[in-house]
């Protein structure tokens, strides 16, 4: 078989022999021309010839050979209080996809306070992932994430963490594969640096007023957030009072509600947040209460955004459907990976409907993921929060990510641009840790 050249027909303006014109034309060793015939136009006459050449060899599919799941805890730097719970650790599961061609791709899946925030958890994420998903991508084209990902979706229904860490471990695989970023790979960069918001989460004014003026002075946080919803409303809006004032004009006070407030509670909330020149409040009500969500969203100035309601562009589009929130809290995890991600900001930004980039409190793993995939976005109108490895009293990256002037860099390199520092995760496994206690109890015994 023979392959057409790109440089399709040669046109020889006299009969020159196909070696000379070979040589004139440039072309490569394995390829010839072929008489085709010749054409009269006036009084010239042009002679034309083909290239042709081996038929191109077909390129080797690169597969996905392996999937490994595994669990690690982190310690949190204090105690970090949502109205449901009190995290000491955060939990995160880290995926490792390797490929046919000797590559991997690094993925991640976070959940925060376990079964008390939402329907997945690290533990379901990993039966999900090792029972379900794994099974069902071993042998595809490690290539076709758009295939890959329909196919997660048939394999299991909801699940989208479980979901995601996969899907962002084949982006991460493909991304160092072809030496681009992930950013590259959806459309390429617009911004080097991104904002960061913090949350002061100790649930004592005293201690997160200091801890404020703290990243201020460090010019690592100007955009604060405050868990409440674990007192009543009056005494939430007081403890928010109190750090708005001693903040001031040098940062921005929103809080978080996490779903902990009735109807009642959230206007009474809204009303009071709104007077103390509070910017933005996050998911009042429950994310079930959609008809609650578009009643503030169009009875306060001050925006309200819509968060654990978001579980995908099909949740996206039923907000944005009848505009039940002012600002969109993209979560790549919540979200079911990067590009239904994308899509739900594609959702809001046609919607006319702010952004604000969020956090399942992610490792730097996660992190740099959503970063990634953020820096592609020209306008993040109520920032990021993209703190998740600050939280952690320990680095599991080799290199950290870098915090400063109130933002962070949007790493360079291949993929994520980012890598694990092995020996911290081998350290911080769950599997290893229980190995540890449970070979302890053995020799305590003996």
């Amino acid at each position: 078989m023979s392959a057409i050249h790109p440089q399709a027909l040669v046109q020889e303006v006299t009969a020159l022999p196909p070696s000379l014109v070979e040589r004139r034309m440039g072309i490569g060793s394995g390829y010839r021309t072929r008489p085709l015939g010749y054409w009269t136009g006036g009084t010239s006459r042009c002679h034309l010839r083909v290239i042709e050449g081996p038929e191109p060899k077909a390129r080797a599919v690169t597969k996905i050979d392996r999937i490994d799941a595994i669990i690690i805890d982190v310690p949190t730097v204090r105690g970090h209080v949502l109205s449901m719970t009190t995290m000491l650790t955060q939990s995160v599961v880290l995926v490792r996809i390797r490929f046919s061609d000797g590559s991997e791709g690094l993925g991640e899946g976070a959940s925060i306070g376990g079964l008390s925030y939402g329907p997945e958890s690290v533990e379901s994420v990993k039966l999900a992932i090792d029972t379900y998903i794994a099974p069902a991508l071993l042998g595809m084209d490690a290539d076709a994430i758009a295939a890959a990902s329909a196919h997660m979706e048939k394999a299991v229904k909801g699940n989208p963490i479980a979901r995601a860490a996969v899907e962002c471990a084949l982006w991460d695989g493909l991304g160092r594969r072809s030496g681009l970023s992930v950013a590259q790979l959806f459309g390429g960069r617009v911004h080097d640096r991104l904002p960061v918001a913090w949350t002061l989460a100790s649930g004592n004014s005293q201690t997160d007023i200091d801890e404020a003026l703290r990243m201020l002075d460090a010019r690592r946080h100007r955009d604060f957030k405050l868990k409440i919803g674990k007192r009543p409303v009056k005494q939430d809006i007081a403890h928010v009072a109190a750090i708005a004032a001693a903040v001031g004009d040098r940062g921005t006070i929103r809080v978080d509600v996490n779903q902990a407030w009735s109807l009642t509670d959230a206007r009474y909330g809204a009303r009071g947040l709104q007077e103390i020149g509070c910017v933005l409040i996050e998911q009042p009500v429950a994310r079930d209460k959609l008809a609650a969500l578009k009643t503030l969203t169009d009875s306060y100035e001050i925006a309200i955004m819509a968060d654990e309601v978001l579980q995908g562009p099909a949740d996206a589009m039923r907000v944005a459907a009848n505009r039940s929130a002012d600002v969109f809290a993209v979560k790549v995890c919540q979200s079911g990976g990067l590009k239904p991600a994308s899509d739900v900001i594609a959702i809001a930004r046609a919607a006319g409907i702010d952004l604000y980039g969020g956090t399942m409190l992610e490792s730097g793993l996660g992190t740099a993921a959503a970063i990634q995939l953020f820096a592609t976005v020209p306008d993040w109108q109520f920032g990021t929060e993209m703190f998740g490895p600050l939280l952690l009293k320990d680095e599991i990256l080799s290199e950290p990510l870098e915090y400063k002037d109130f933002s962070v860099t949007v790493p360079q390199g291949p993929g994520f641009g980012v890598s694990l520092d092995d020996d911290k995760v081998n350290f911080y496994r769950r599997d290893r840790t229980v190995s540890l206690r449970g070979a302890a109890g053995v020799i305590a015994g003996a």
